[in-house]
């Protein structure tokens, strides 16, 4: 039987909010990952760099959390191509240090190999306005309309 790489796409998504706004285990994320899933974040974020494997993403996911304690997606569009789906997210993070909001949208290529997400390549559009709602106290960033 083949597994819908949109189901599990749709339920990783879910159990990443869950995580990061709950509390949820780590596992609920990693029933949808391929055991050598690799997470490429661009280098200048505090949890940048490349993840391998269910220990490496453990690591991201847990640095991530270290900076972000909410994640609100409002809109996400999705282009499939059998094992390859790309991902237009807009969304709200919640800073964990400063309290801040952050309205971004980003883009993600995501892989799959036998229904598990083997690779996810963020495109942050705004870097810079990440970092600043992760180290700058204030009001809300305003994102793209």
């Amino acid at each position: 039987m083949t597994v819908d790489v949109m189901t599990t796409l749709r339920a990783f998504y879910a159990a990443e909010a869950a995580y990061l706004t709950e509390g949820a285990e780590f596992e609920q994320m990693a029933t949808h990952l391929a055991s050598d899933v690799v997470m490429c974040q661009a280098s200048s974020l505090p949890y940048g760099g490349e993840w391998h494997g269910h220990k490496g993403f453990r690591e991201f996911i847990a640095a991530m959390s270290d900076s972000w304690d909410g994640l609100w997606f409002d809109e996400q569009q999705f282009v499939n191509d059998d094992d390859r789906v790309v991902v237009y997210s807009r969304g709200r993070l919640r800073a964990r240090r400063t309290g801040r909001t952050l309205n971004t949208s980003l883009l993600q290529w995501i892989s799959f190999r036998d229904g598990l997400i083997t690779e996810f390549r963020p495109y942050y559009h705004d870097t810079t306005a990440v970092l600043a709602a992760l180290t700058t106290s204030g009001s809300a960033t305003p994102g793209p309309r």
